[in-house]
């Protein structure tokens, strides 16, 4: 990922629990200098170190993962960011805000101004409708109730909840109410979202299911999303970047593949070892530039026939100006068009052909290999713009697969 401006950074952030002394520096000091776990740590000072010296930023636009084990420090972390948690020690920067020496007015401006939280438990309302569950912050924000309306409404139709209105939390599956959660979060039009195992609590289907609409959602927003997990399949699924925690530390940061291909230590090796190469390689891994794969509608249609003869292709991609997919042309169909019209037909729009296969750029090798079976043209990767960005070759799969063996 190409640098860009910088929305979050956090920079040598300690959250210490206990009865603090007045000598704080001085025991920080001599924590970070030692190679006391927690539980040490506790003894030696009667305190517990929630967060450890962490320095990190995200970038404007991304989906920064934290991940760790229970009790690594994840979520209190995240909650360092709006301050649910104060820092004891460190910086934390939102654009150029320092939250940690906000008033308490400053504070509640940013949260409900730029900020947006989904939470594990859904925190809804049970006696308020869907509605009136999403309009809440928005009612806290001052807003009056015709814009309220039209602002949930919106949010309620970004997740696919428009219609349920009406319904109460009680009569809605657990995906649902999580649903409810994050058009709450939406509805206020946050610059940031936090999402504390937002999905954590969902059936493994259902789970999934939110996961591939909440990539889906994040491709149409422009907003800057800090998540937290302790689902290793989750993280590598849905973050640009992840950081790894383990005992309040950030032991690494990188991206998925660098994470899993490049562990910084041990604890981070062990983490990912259950992951096999089938499940961890994915299209990013095996996708080649897709120019020799495309074409576009202005090109002669019979060049277009012997390039595909000559090249030996099934057919092409057809993308526009701005490498927009606009479908697929066929060799068989456009053979079969040019020996039943003398002249060149009118329009390749009208041969256009839907039969080709979307994968996402972190699709997995075992899944490429079962979609690779269902298409006549190689896999098309493409990334929340709708752009194509690379395709994965069917003689290209099996190469990657038989280095495998």
């Amino acid at each position: 990922m190409s640098e860009q401006e910088s929305t979050i950074a956090c920079e040598n952030v300690w959250k210490v629990f206990g009865d603090l002394p007045k000598e704080l520096d001085s025991v920080i000091e001599n924590i970070e200098s030692s190679d006391l776990n927690k539980e040490e740590i506790l003894e030696k000072y009667g305190l517990t170190v929630g967060i450890h010296n962490a320095s990190f930023q995200v970038r404007k636009g991304e989906v920064f993962v934290i991940m760790g084990l229970s009790g690594s420090g994840k979520s209190t972390l995240l909650r360092c960011i709006n301050r649910l948690v104060t820092p004891t020690r460190g910086r934390v920067q939102v654009g150029n805000q320092d939250v940690a020496h906000m008033s308490g007015k400053e504070l509640r401006k940013l949260c409900r101004e730029r900020m947006g939280m989904v939470f594990q438990n859904f925190a809804l309302v049970p006696k308020r409708t869907v509605l009136q569950n999403v309009t809440l912050g928005l009612e806290i924000q001052g807003l009056d109730r015709e814009e309220r309306l039209e602002k949930a409404r919106s949010a309620l139709k970004m997740v696919g909840l428009l219609g349920w209105e009406s319904k109460y939390c009680h009569e809605l599956s657990g995906g649902m109410q999580q649903r409810v959660g994050l058009a709450r979060a939406l509805a206020g039009d946050p610059e940031i979202l936090l999402m504390d195992e937002a999905f954590s609590a969902l059936d493994p289907l259902i789970r999934k299911q939110m996961q591939d609409e909440f990539l889906k959602l994040v491709g149409s927003m422009d907003k800057t999303i800090v998540f937290i997990t302790h689902d290793l399949d989750e993280g590598l699924k849905l973050g640009d970047r992840i950081a790894v925690m383990k005992d309040g530390r950030i032991v690494q940061i990188g991206t998925p593949e660098e994470i899993v291909m490049t562990p910084a230590d041990d604890y981070v090796a062990e983490f990912v070892s259950a992951i096999s190469r089938t499940r961890r390689d994915t299209a990013r891994n095996v996708m080649v530039d897709p120019k020799e794969w495309t074409c576009s509608l202005n090109e002669d249609s019979g060049q277009l026939l012997e390039r595909m003869r000559r090249e030996d292709k099934r057919g092409l991609l057809v993308t526009d100006s701005e490498e927009h997919l606009q479908g697929a042309l066929l060799r068989d169909d456009l053979r079969e068009a040019s020996e039943n019209s003398e002249d060149q037909f009118e329009s390749l729009g009208d041969y256009l052909s839907s039969e080709y296969v979307v994968v996402d750029i972190d699709t997995p090798m075992d899944e490429l290999v079962k979609k690779a079976s269902e298409s006549k043209l190689p896999l098309v990767v493409l990334n929340r713009k709708q752009r194509i960005i690379g395709v994965v070759p069917r003689s290209g799969l099996l190469q990657e697969l038989s280095e495998m063996i």
